[in-house]
Formats: C-alpha cells, sequence, structure tokens
C-alpha cells in the first residue's frame, strides 16, 4: 500500500536504504533539494533510480519559485526572478505584470518537466506585509492581495503549460507571521479575509502546502498543519480547496515531538500527505509508518491532480520566454535575473 507520506532523499544517488525502505513502505512521493542535485547527467540517473523503486504515479516534487528559493540552480539551470519583481512589474503595467508571472512559470516549469518533476511547490500566495518576519519577503508577488490572486494565477498556468503541476502555499496564509517557522512557531490571533483572498481565487490548484502556524481565534493550542478546526473550518470550508493537501516539511522547528507523532497527527487533522524533508532514514521510516495508506478519498485527489494537466500543456519555446520576459522587465527598469 502506498504510504500518505512524501519524503526527502539523503544524497545524490539512491542508497541501499532508502531502495528497501520505498520496497516495504511505498512512498506517495519524493521531494529533491539541493543536496539531491549536482548537475543534469547526475539528476537524471537519481530520476532514472526512482522510476525503479517508487510506485506507480509517485510524486516527484521541488521547491522551485524562483528567486532565493529556487533547487535547480545556475551553472547548469538558469536563474529566474522573485516573485516580487513581478509584482513590482504588475504595479507599472498590469497586463505585462501578468504575462511576465504566466512566463516565469512556463520557464520554471519547463526547466522542472525536463528534469523529470511533476509537481512544483509555487506559487507562494502569501500577501506580504510590511514588518513582518523576512521569511516570505519578496517571495511574496505583492501587498495587494488582489494583485497576489492575479499574479498566482497566471504563474500556475505557465506551470500546468509547461506540464508540471502547481502547489499553492501557505495555506491559510503566512504573510503576517512575526517569526520564520523553521525556527519557531509563529502565533496570530486569527486569519485574515486578505489572507484568504488569494487562496480563494486559485481554489482550484491541484495542490496546496499547510502553514505551520498558530491562528489562536481558530485553534488556540495547534498550529494549522495539526488543526482540524483550520483544516476543515478553514482551507477545506472558508477557501474550499479540494486538492490535495500536504504539510509544509514536518522537521521544522515550529513543530515539537516525535515525527512520527507529527504525521500522525498532521493526518488525523486533515491533511492528505505528510511531508518530511530532510532525507534522515530513521525518520523518513517514522514517518512513513505514522502516515498511513494514502485513503481513498485522498487517492481521488492525487488522480484529479495528475488529470488537471489535461489540455493545458501547450508546446513552449524556450528561448523565446525568455527574451520576451527579460524584455518586459527591461521596459519597466527592473532587470531579469
Amino acid at each position: 500500500m502506498v504510504q500518505a507520506a512524501i519524503i526527502g532523499l539523503a544524497g545524490q544517488r539512491l542508497s541501499d536504504a532508502e531502495r528497501d525502505l520505498f520496497a516495504a513502505l511505498p512512498p506517495a512521493g519524493v521531494i529533491l533539494f539541493a543536496r539531491n542535485i549536482d548537475n543534469p547527467a547526475q539528476l537524471a540517473a537519481l530520476m532514472a533510480d526512482l522510476d525503479a523503486a517508487l510506485p506507480p504515479g509517485a510524486a516527484r516534487m521541488i521547491d522551485q519559485e524562483g528567486g532565493r528559493v529556487a533547487r535547480l540552480r545556475p551553472p547548469h539551470w538558469p536563474a529566474h526572478p522573485p516573485a516580487a519583481r513581478l509584482g513590482a512589474m504588475h504595479a507599472k503595467n498590469p497586463e505585462a505584470g501578468r504575462r511576465a508571472a504566466f512566463l516565469s512559470g512556463a520557464l520554471i516549469g519547463l526547466d522542472c518537466a525536463e528534469a523529470g518533476f511533476t509537481v512544483t511547490t509555487a506559487p507562494v500566495l502569501d500577501v506580504a506585509v510590511p514588518g513582518a518576519h523576512a521569511i516570505i519577503g519578496d517571495r511574496a508577488f505583492s501587498a495587494s492581495p488582489r494583485v497576489v490572486a492575479e499574479l498566482g494565477a497566471a504563474f500556475a498556468a505557465g506551470l500546468w503549460a509547461a506540464g508540471v503541476q502547481p502547489m499553492a502555499k501557505h495555506m491559510p496564509g503566512h504573510g503576517r507571521a512575526m517569526a520564520d517557522s523553521h525556527l519557531a512557531l509563529p502565533r496570530l490571533d486569527d486569519v485574515a479575509a486578505s489572507d484568504l483572498m488569494p487562496f480563494r481565487v486559485n481554489a482550484m490548484l491541484p495542490w496546496g502546502m499547510t502553514a505551520h502556524i498558530v491562528y489562536a481565534a481558530r485553534d488556540p493550542a495547534l498550529p494549522a498543519t495539526l488543526s482540524r478546526p483550520v483544516i476543515t473550518g478553514v482551507i477545506r470550508d472558508e477557501i474550499g480547496f479540494d486538492g490535495v493537501l500536504v504539510t509544509d516539511d514536518l522537521g521544522m522547528h515550529a513543530l515539537s515531538g516525535p515525527m512520527a507523532a507529527r504525521a500522525r497527527d498532521a493526518i488525523a487533522a486533515g491533511c492528505d500527505l505528510a511531508l518530511h524533508c530532510s532525507g534522515e532514514i530513521a525518520d523518513s521510516e517514522a514517518v512513513l509508518r505514522a502516515a498511513g495508506a494514502v485513503s481513498p478519498a485522498t487517492a481521488a485527489r492525487l488522480d484529479a491532480a495528475a488529470l488537471s494537466l489535461r489540455g493545458r500543456r501547450q508546446p513552449l519555446g524556450r528561448a523565446g520566454m525568455a527574451e520576451e520576459r527579460a524584455a518586459l522587465l527591461r521596459q519597466a527598469g527592473l532587470g531579469d535575473d
């Protein structure tokens, strides 16, 4: 049975221990990071090993937003501008900003699809808030919820056009947090309507990621990832999201307790899949065991996510798109990465 978890790998090759773990407890997918990627030939060999070791249809996920969050990097892969630069273009010329966001999504999507990835953890739909912690910062398109919604939709359309499934993050909104959830547990009084608006507009995206944030008015004790009131009441009902809901990395310091308990509690709260990224084999095994088998509802959502590409893929000319995006950014006086 496929387990309701996505896990990271330790290195640039699939180890014997990882092969054995996948055979015993097949994950719903894997996520790769910079530590797993050196060059295209090495990555292709790793992907071939994963094809042989993973169950059919397992997700191959990468955190590739553009800007500072990019695992495919120069010199082997092109750099892409952060979301905030696209937002700055939109402020000068909304139509050009939307076009540049689509092109960025498509170019990032082509990089990912050609490397063998099926899911990209983007777009970030968090709203930038002055004075908040910089962990979101220029990863957000704008301080305007409407602009975030527009550019997020355009960016996701570009990913889809390149043949990659997009993921909305971080539900139900990380932009106002005053702490980095990689290091500590942020607390907010409540979810703001401005936080929810971009997610509502993009509720049809096939994947979503939770935020490790306490929204005290909804659940005074537990962060969204572990909170049924937030997942059911806010993410599923208020936002209207019915796609595959994956946790943010369970290894982040916003959470506490054994990894098995974190995975079990996230699934019990309503997440579809537990995400564990470190590649540490004992923790990966604990998460896979605790998450349990993929439920029928999650299996249906995974099938729908894969089908979301139908009719969206387009023949895309990489060079022409890159030139067009660069020209748009230069015209706005913003430059290109």
